[in-house]
C-alpha cells in the first residue's frame, strides 16, 4: 500500500517534535510510549561511514546542537520488509530558528552501500533495513545522519482524525479518489488528507505539485499538534503511534526536542532535489546529476553550520 508512504512526514513531524502540550501532562503515557518504539541502530550494522562533523553547542545561543534525521516512510507487511517509498531528509539548526526539509525521490539512482551496487535509493530498506538505509542516504549525502523515523503508515489516518483534522490552503482545483478540492482554505479529516496528498497526473507540476501539497499538509499538522488541547483521544493516538513508529530517539532526546528545540524553530525550508527521468536496461530510474548532488551537499554542510 504504497499511497500510505506519503504521510512519513506528518509522522516525523509528531515523533520529533511530539504532542504539544500533552506530553507535558502524561509522562507515564509517554515514557511507556518512548520504551515502546526505541530501536537503535547496531554498531556493526551501521558503521561509521561519513566523518562526524564537529557541531559546537556555542553556535545556539541556547545551547542547542543541530542535528540530522531521517525520515522513512515504508510499506511493511507479512512475510515481506517492503521498501522506504518516501524518503526524506530534516536538518534542524537551532541558531539559524528554522529547519530543512526536502525529499530524496524513492527512483533516485545511487550506488546502495553494504552492496557495492547501483540502484533506487529506496531499495536499500528492502536489502538491508534502516541500517542500509541510513548509510546509503549518507553516501549519497556525503553527511552523517543522527536520527532515524520509521513509519509504517497505515496508522496514520487514525492520528490525523483524532487530532480532528487539518487545515490547509490549496492552490488547484481539482477531484480524486471521489473528493472534490477547491481552491482556498479546506479542512480535510485523514483519509481526504490521504487523497490530497496523492494527486500528481492532473497537476500541472507533476511529482513538485504533489510535495507541495505534502509540505502544505505538513505544515497544517504541525500547527495542529502545537494547538491540540483535548485528552480524549489521546490513547488512541498513543497506540497508533506505538504501533506504526520506530526511532532511535530516546525518551530524554524525545523531551529535549518537545522542550527546547520546538520552540527554537520559527520556519521550516524546503529545497527540491533536481534530476530528470531516464530507463536503463529497461528500469526507470531519476538521475539526480553530478552538480545537483554536489549543491545539496553543500546547501545541508552550509545550514548546518
Amino acid at each position: 500500500m504504497k499511497r500510505w508512504s506519503r504521510f512519513i512526514l506528518y509522522a516525523g513531524i509528531i515523533i520529533a517534535f511530539g504532542i504539544a502540550g500533552t506530553m507535558i501532562y502524561v509522562n507515564q503515557a509517554v515514557t511507556t510510549l518512548a520504551e515502546q518504539i526505541y530501536e537503535p541502530l547496531q554498531p556493526e550494522a551501521h558503521p561509521p561511514l561519513i566523518q562526524q562533523v564537529d557541531r559546537a553547542r556555542q553556535d545556539s545561543d541556547l545551547g542547542l546542537e543541530p542535528f540530522t534525521m531521517l525520515l522513512l516512510g515504508v510499506d511493511e507487511r507479512k512475510q515481506d520488509r517492503g521498501r522506504s517509498d518516501t524518503i526524506m531528509l530534516l536538518a534542524v539548526n537551532p541558531a539559524k530558528e528554522s529547519a530543512l526539509l526536502f525529499h530524496i525521490p524513492r527512483d533516485t539512482r545511487t550506488l546502495i552501500m553494504g552492496l557495492g551496487t547501483e540502484d533506487k535509493i529506496n531499495h536499500a530498506y528492502a536489502f538491508g533495513g534502516v541500517a542500509m538505509s541510513v548509510q546509503t542516504v549518507e553516501h549519497f549525502l556525503d553527511y552523517p545522519i543522527d536520527y532515524y523515523v520509521k513509519v509504517n503508515m497505515e496508522g496514520l489516518v487514525t492520528i490525523i482524525d483524532s487530532l480532528g483534522g487539518i487545515e490547509v490552503h490549496n492552490d488547484l482545483d481539482f477531484q480524486y479518489e471521489g473528493y472534490k478540492f477547491d481552491k482556498g482554505n479546506l479542512m480535510l479529516d485523514g483519509k481526504k488528507a490521504l487523497a490530497y496528498t496523492r494527486m500528481r497526473f492532473d497537476d500541472p507540476k507533476g511529482d513538485l505539485g504533489r510535495n507541495d501539497r505534502q509540505r502544505e499538509v505538513m505544515k497544517a499538522l504541525f500547527r495542529q499538534t502545537l494547538d491540540w488541547k483535548g485528552l480524549s483521544r489521546f490513547q488512541v493516538i498513543m497506540d497508533e503511534v506505538g504501533a506504526s513508529v520506530k526511532t532511535n530517539l530516546k525518551l530524554d532526546k524525545l523531551k529535549e526536542l518537545l522542550l527546547d528545540y520546538r520552540p527554537a524553530i520559527k520556519e521550516i525550508d524546503t529545497l527540491e532535489v533536481k534530476g530528470s527521468g531516464q530507463k536503463i536496461a529497461g528500469i526507470y530510474y531519476y538521475i539526480v546529476g553530478e552538480g545537483m548532488r554536489r549543491e545539496l551537499q553543500s546547501t545541508l554542510q552550509a545550514y548546518m553550520r
